[in-house]
């Protein structure tokens, strides 16, 4: 199966965090990758869904994003799909998470996975706190009202 290769502009989004947290606010940062990762994600071999952020010592690292070894890769032996991937943020932004990692209920999700306009890869941030069940049908019925109102209004 031949895939598209990917040069700019958005390569995965992660749309479950946006219904299971409220994203209070928003953060670029950069990964720490080896080459045969940053060709995997070219290739659109990578699931950011079930990402998240964890404090290791002074740094913050993504934990929980797969990104699939390409098959044509044969000399990559010790490929590890999960491993943790450390963050590319200035001091002062990760004291900011940091403490923000520390408030209860608080959690920091990948919202988007990207190449920025010099071709780097950066991955969107959010800090949020897990909706309940009451918020998010709320949410489903908020979605559902607005494609109502828009189907409506293209009527008229």
């Amino acid at each position: 199966m031949a895939r598209q290769l990917i040069k700019s502009g958005q390569i995965s989004e992660n749309r479950k965090a946006r219904f299971s947290y409220t994203i209070d606010d928003t953060i670029e940062a950069g990964l720490a990758l080896t080459g045969a990762e940053v060709k995997s994600i070219r290739y659109g071999l990578v699931t950011i869904i079930d990402g998240f952020v964890q404090r290791r010592g002074d740094d913050l690292c993504l934990a929980g994003v797969e990104i699939q070894k390409l098959p044509t890769a044969v000399r990559y032996v010790n490929f590890n799909e999960r491993r943790p991937r450390q963050l590319l943020l200035h001091r002062s932004q990760i004291n900011r998470m940091i403490g923000k990692l520390q408030e209860k209920g608080a959690t920091i999700v990948p919202l988007k996975l990207y190449f920025n306009h010099r071709g780097r890869i950066k991955v969107l941030l959010g800090i949020g706190y897990g909706k309940n069940k009451v918020d998010k049908r709320e949410t489903i019925k908020r979605r559902e009202w607005d494609k109502n109102k828009a189907r409506i209004l293209k009527g008229k």
